[in-house]
């Protein structure tokens, strides 16, 4: 008995001491790269996948460049509500300004459970707080607020 629990964990130390590579990179290329024998009935097939060597490269490089395109900014608040009519009144305040305001950007969401309407994509501080300046006669409980823009929303 205790021979046969000495080679158990004789096995056990050995299985759990080689090394792990199946969930690897490599080990996955290797696989996609082993030749399948496939059933004679269902006919033949053959995939070939090849990586080209500046693959790995572009792809660093998209996902640097997908980080770069946000970055911090400010916006308008407008509107901010979260009660029965708070739905009707976003949607009265986005309207308010699209006609006062033509060429402004206006952005109204939905964060949970408040209904939000923003304007504008300032890049600086000083620009927002000049915004708030001219839609404070029609809003007067507009405030600066940061916000994270993308170069989507200064282009379109």
């Amino acid at each position: 008995m205790r021979r046969s629990l000495t080679i158990l964990l004789i096995l056990f130390a050995a299985a759990a001491y080689t090394p792990l590579c199946a969930q690897s990179l490599d080990a996955f290329k290797e696989r996609l790269a082993a030749p399948v024998v496939s059933d004679a009935a269902f006919g033949t097939a053959k995939v070939t996948v090849r990586e080209y060597g500046d693959a790995e490269h572009a792809v660093n490089e998209a996902s640097r460049a997908g980080a770069r395109l946000r970055f911090p900014g400010y916006r308008v608040c407008i509107f901010f509500d979260n009660g029965q009519d708070a739905r009707a009144g976003a949607i009265a305040a986005k309207q308010l300004f699209e006609e006062n305001y033509p060429g402004i950007k206006v952005y109204m969401v939905y964060e949970n459970p408040y209904f939000k309407v923003a304007v504008g994509d300032c890049l600086t501080s000083e620009e927002a707080i000049i915004l708030k300046g001219r839609v404070s006669s029609a809003f007067p409980k507009a405030f600066v607020k940061n916000e994270t823009l993308s170069i989507a929303d200064l282009l379109n």
